[in-house]
């Protein structure tokens, strides 16, 4: 997903280090180039999953 920088709302959010290291494998395991990216790939992910399960 394309990102423009001119609509991003940014958030400040605190991790626990096992959450990290899980975002930071899927990075490198996906060759994603920013940390940023990652976590918006797998927060789409998991708002997607949860609608095709009717869990929200």
């Amino acid at each position: 997903m394309a990102v423009n920088p001119d609509r991003l709302v940014r958030k400040l959010v605190s991790l626990p280090p096992d959450l990290l290291a899980a975002i930071d494998d899927y990075r490198f395991a996906n060759r994603v180039k920013t940390e940023s990216e990652a976590i918006r790939r797998l927060i789409e992910q998991g708002l997607e999953k949860a609608k095709e399960t009717g869990k929200d």
